[in-house]
């Protein structure tokens, strides 16, 4: 099968998105499949089958290459998908976009991955999001054009996400995408649910993201942890430093329990204050390492205790939650929908989602190092159910499922 992936994201760059994908892709190739990524990028592909799509100079929103213009992409894409089996496309933006004009014009069926809450993300990382919310929606419709799908997207209002006008605005968006796809993939029940309770009526495929074998590989056979008593627990931080993280709740609970030690790993508009913030708490306390590779975050974790997620109703379903099971870590959660990613007895989710439940959380770990063990061991056990092999064939049936929905109207 020939497979076209196209995102607003990919590597060099790090994130959730670009690590799913790259599972997506290597595990797909080995299993005798072409692959090829469009992107925009920061600089031509040495790699043929990572093609660069037109990326706008000295525009790069939150440091990421920006597909534009948009009319451009379209006619690459539309020249360079003929010949392609369906097109899986993992984003919203202008590359999203690109995708979905060429596709329609080829008739080939297309997938879209919904990966996260762009109107959480919005709402904490644009400037003016009251403004510019509206003007990337109004940019979005545009972009979509008409076509199948594009009737008015009628939202439920008395959700709690879905109560101001931004957020409003970036559901409507994603529904109406969403609607456009022959298929629509997504990795957790609970954001799956929100997408049909706002209206999302394309089959929904919910479908774990997995490792490739290239990280297991980088990661070897995991260590159970066994912290020595009265050491200090080692706890360890990566996302986006970006308001919808939380990093500063993450700091704030480090500051709130003696004995823990943690390194941070990311960049992103918070980096400074999160910068400040650790220095303040005096050395030794918490490493901010910034932008780093993923051997780095790997090698960090195999070096770490405990993962820490400090997010909560944002996160989809973290790549970094299943490297950090792979790695052996035991998790500590503050948004309890992220549990399903987890084995039962590998993580913890806070009492509270505030700094002081995730401080009773990293206190109990740190005052029991045999219950760090044994949540150490639990993770080790699931390792296999965080691999792509373990998902490979859920995502062919679910590229085969859009090709024969594509081939009968």
């Amino acid at each position: 099968m020939r497979i076209a992936m196209v995102t607003d994201y990919y590597l060099p760059t790090l994130g959730g998105v670009q690590t799913a994908i790259k599972a997506h892709r290597e595990e797909l190739m080995d299993a005798g499949h072409e692959v090829t990524v469009f992107a925009p990028l920061a600089e031509p592909s040495p790699d043929p089958t990572v093609v660069r799509l037109p990326t706008a100079r000295g525009f790069a929103p939150d440091g990421y290459p920006f597909t534009w213009p948009l009319r451009d992409a379209a006619r690459q894409l539309e020249r360079a998908l003929a010949g392609f089996d369906v097109v899986h496309v993992h984003t919203e933006m202008f590359a999203a976009l690109a995708a979905y004009r060429a596709a329609r014009a080829l008739r080939i069926p297309l997938v879209q991955t919904m990966h996260g809450r762009i109107d959480v993300y919005t709402r904490a990382v644009l400037p003016l999001p009251a403004i510019t919310t509206a003007l990337l929606a109004g940019l979005h419709r545009r972009g979509l054009g008409a076509g199948p799908g594009s009737r008015a997207v009628r939202l439920d209002t008395s959700a709690p996400y879905a109560r101001s006008r931004t957020a409003r605005r970036m559901w409507r968006l994603m529904v109406s995408q969403a609607q456009r796809a022959d298929r629509v993939i997504v990795p957790s029940t609970h954001f799956a649910a929100k997408l049909v309770a706002q209206g999302v009526r394309t089959p929904v495929d919910v479908l774990s993201n997995g490792l490739e074998g290239t990280v297991l590989a980088a990661l070897g056979t995991p260590a159970e942890r066994r912290p020595e008593p009265g050491a200090p627990l080692r706890a360890l931080w990566c996302g986006r430093l970006s308001p919808e993280k939380r990093p500063e709740v993450f700091l704030d609970a480090v500051s709130r329990t003696p004995g823990v030690e943690a390194v941070m790993l990311g960049d992103g508009i918070s980096r400074r204050a999160v910068a400040r913030e650790a220095a303040r708490m005096g050395p030794g306390r918490v490493d901010v390492r910034g932008s780093v590779t993923q051997a780095d975050v790997l090698s960090a974790m195999r070096a770490a205790h405990v993962f820490v997620s400090s997010s909560f109703d944002f996160d989809n379903q973290p790549m970094v939650l299943l490297e950090a099971v792979a790695a052996g870590l035991p998790v500590i959660v503050a948004d309890p929908d992220l549990s399903e990613a987890l084995p039962p007895d590998g993580h913890l989710v806070a009492p509270r989602p505030d700094a002081a439940g995730l401080a009773e959380a990293l206190a109990a770990l740190r005052d029991d190092p045999a219950r760090v063990a044994g949540m150490s061991a639990a993770a080790i056990a699931h390792r296999p159910h965080v691999t792509q092999s373990a998902h490979r064939e859920g995502l062919i049936r679910v590229y085969r499922a859009a090709v024969s929905a594509r081939s009968s109207r």
